[in-house]
């Protein structure tokens, strides 16, 4: 027998997209009540997790020594800064579990980001596409689009984007039809091919003819595609069962009806301070009993256990942090950018972007984007939701930006001060702006009334 043994490199690829990565992505872009939900089941979940509202002493050295942390960080610094004056007046959670509610037993909604990872484990693919896929998951908006752009996606991952596509076209086969989508037009376009409706027709209609099909005006429609009225109808009825928000019926946080605002801009003497709203988090420690555990306990396999949910516990209690920090960094550009509406009101939120602030402050736009996700600000104005203080720009005659809360606030009061018998057009809506060197067209106008729910001119009209 010739046993030949020889040395041979192989070249694997993989992507270290590690449980703690997940975890720290989804604690950045949760709401604050979303936070507090997940903090209370890890806490349920973890033995090691205390709530305490006193100091504890951490013999620093001892823990590293005791505990192989995975993520090399300054722990005793990170534990410092949570136990500092900053979180003195925070209010204490009750976790008695002598105390049950009625509320633990109602039945828990579906969450839409499990549903798709349940189909992804059943999916036919390796373990690194499965990582990029749940990646794209956890990247998807409360409706069920992906925002971020899969260059974006790529450069986070440090992986090709060709990559990168190839798993958003294995999220976008999962149901319901249309998740993952980029916008409207790719939802409606991928429920088409699903249900096996697609040809050339509804994919002109998808592309081109949208804001008609919604106006019913199919004339315009058939005279387009050299169809038939009736035909552009039978093909606008089809259009308009598909799902435009792939979501609907699955848990998001998009469904709390009451709003726990991150933090609060004050301003005292013209000078604005942000105060983080901590107070609705519990106060998160390691309890010192599995602590002695690790320092007296000889059986491996107990030790093993403990550090396993130690090192759980501080990266969660690291992430918690960052979340806060990355938050905190994002809201003093915010407040010096926009620092007329945190003055005046509304109506002097200027134009800004994404990329404007990550560059500022030095972090990856989607961080950026998942940082402001579901969260809101309490203001002299209201609470109001961080992303509405992102405004995209349109240009004006005079070449200065204009924001487009402010073109929106204008088209209501345009609409306000109407005669009611004779409502206006939005062409004739576009015509006036114009001459206020606010230079968008009859579309935007349309757009921008519905999303103020405003109705036509036609519904509008009072005898």
């Amino acid at each position: 027998m010739n046993l030949d043994y020889n040395m041979k490199m192989t070249q694997e690829q993989r992507l270290v997209l590690t449980q703690n990565m997940q975890q720290s992505i989804k604690l950045l872009q949760m709401s604050l009540h979303d936070l507090r939900e997940y903090i209370d089941n890890e806490y349920s979940e973890n033995p090691v997790l205390e709530v305490n509202e006193e100091i504890s002493s951490y013999d620093d050295e001892q823990i590293n020594r005791d505990v192989n942390i995975e993520d090399k960080y300054d722990h005793k610094k990170l534990v410092e800064e949570l136990y500092s004056d900053n979180y003195k007046d925070r209010s204490e959670t009750n976790y008695s579990n002598e105390e049950v509610s009625p509320l633990n037993f109602i039945e828990k909604k579906v969450s839409l980001k499990e549903y798709l990872q349940e189909q992804l484990i059943e999916a036919d693919i390796d373990q690194y596409m499965l990582d990029i896929c749940n990646y794209i998951v956890e990247s998807l908006d409360y409706r069920g689009y992906l925002e971020i752009s899969t260059g974006e996606l790529a450069e986070e991952l440090n992986i090709p984007e060709e990559i990168v596509n190839k798993a958003l076209e294995v999220v976008q086969a999962l149901e319901p039809y249309g998740i993952g989508a980029r916008n409207i037009k790719e939802c409606l376009l991928i429920q088409s091919l699903k249900l096996n409706i697609l040809d050339d027709v509804i994919e002109k209609i998808i592309l081109n003819h949208l804001e008609n099909i919604a106006e019913n005006k199919y004339e315009t429609v058939a005279k387009d595609l050299n169809i038939n009225p009736r035909e552009a109808q039978r093909y606008g009825d089809l259009i308009k069962k598909l799902e435009p928000k792939p979501s609907r019926g699955f848990y998001t946080g998009e469904e709390v009806n009451y709003i726990i605002p991150d933090a609060e801009i004050k301003n005292v003497d013209g000078e604005f301070f942000i105060l983080m709203n901590e107070s609705v988090l519990p106060r998160l420690m390691i309890n010192k009993t599995y602590r002695d555990v690790l320092r007296n306990n000889q059986d491996s396999e107990t030790n093993t256990y403990v550090k396993e949910k130690i090192n759980q516990a501080l990266f969660l209690i690291k992430s918690i942090e960052q979340r806060k920090n990355t938050l905190y960094k994002v809201l003093e550009c915010v407040v010096e950018k926009q620092n007329d509406f945190f003055k005046f009101g509304r109506q002097y939120i200027k134009p800004l972007t994404l990329k404007e602030v990550a560059e500022i402050i030095n972090l990856h736009e989607s961080t950026v984007s998942r940082a402001i996700k579901d969260k809101y600000v309490l203001t002299s104005y209201g609470t109001v939701k961080i992303k509405d203080l992102f405004a995209s720009g349109l240009s004006s005659n005079n070449n200065e930006d204009m924001a487009t809360s402010k073109i929106k606030n204008e088209i209501k009061k345009i609409i306000e001060e109407e005669n009611k018998s004779k409502p206006l057009s939005d062409q004739l809506i576009s015509s006036m702006l114009v001459e206020k060197n606010m230079n968008i067209s009859r579309r935007t106008v349309a757009k921008y009334r519905e999303e103020l729910g405003i109705k036509s001119s036609s519904a509008r009209k009072r005898l």
